[in-house]
């Protein structure tokens, strides 16, 4: 009977470790206060289409502890991307930084979760090199379920990481793409 209580109380407190790892803070995203409550402008289009294509295609490679998103920058840097498109990324990772929007008003919430020592698969990357920074969206899962959001520092790759990422041409201007004043 002492045996199981010491693994029962050892498992406890290993289960509250692993916890403890993960943080989840929420911050105001505001631009400023007359901008958030600044209604729709009826003369920016509902829906706004553009044609073009790829130029290239640039594949990056990440190793063991690259920071996904400061390699990300580099490689747009180095390959001279001003936009493109992220058409998918996959692999595996020592833990995860993230970011989800939290609310359905201006100004507008975000939560920041973050867990440096949860390993995770990759399933998926999508997202933009917008006049050459990157918005990148990451899909992760680990044994119990799939999650993820907007790609932030500190999600570092495991085994490795590959991302294809779409280059396109100058008839294709994304500037306003993640402008949410753009409205």
């Amino acid at each position: 009977m002492k045996k199981v209580f010491i693994t029962l109380v050892f498992m406890l407190l290993m289960l509250n470790t692993s916890m403890a790892q993960k943080t989840q803070v929420e911050v105001v995203k505001s631009i400023n206060p007359s901008e958030d409550a600044r209604p729709n402008n009826p003369e920016v289009p509902e829906v706004i289409t553009q044609s073009g294509s790829f130029e290239r295609i640039v594949v990056v490679r990440l190793k063991n502890k690259t920071d996904i998103l400061e390699a990300l920058n580099t490689a747009a840097k180095k390959e001279n991307i001003k936009d493109a498109v992220i058409l998918s990324g996959a692999g595996s990772a020592t833990g995860y930084h993230y970011h989800v929007v939290s609310n359905g008003e201006f100004p507008s919430k975000n939560y920041y979760i973050k867990n440096p020592d949860h390993p995770v698969d990759i399933c998926n990357m999508s997202g933009f090199v917008i006049d050459g920074r990157v918005h990148a969206h990451i899909t992760f899962s680990d044994d119990e379920r799939a999650f993820g959001g907007h790609l932030e520092p500190g999600t570092n790759v495991f085994t490795f990481s590959v991302i294809t990422i779409g280059v396109l041409g100058d008839d294709i201007d994304l500037s306003r793409a993640d402008d949410k004043t753009y409205r």
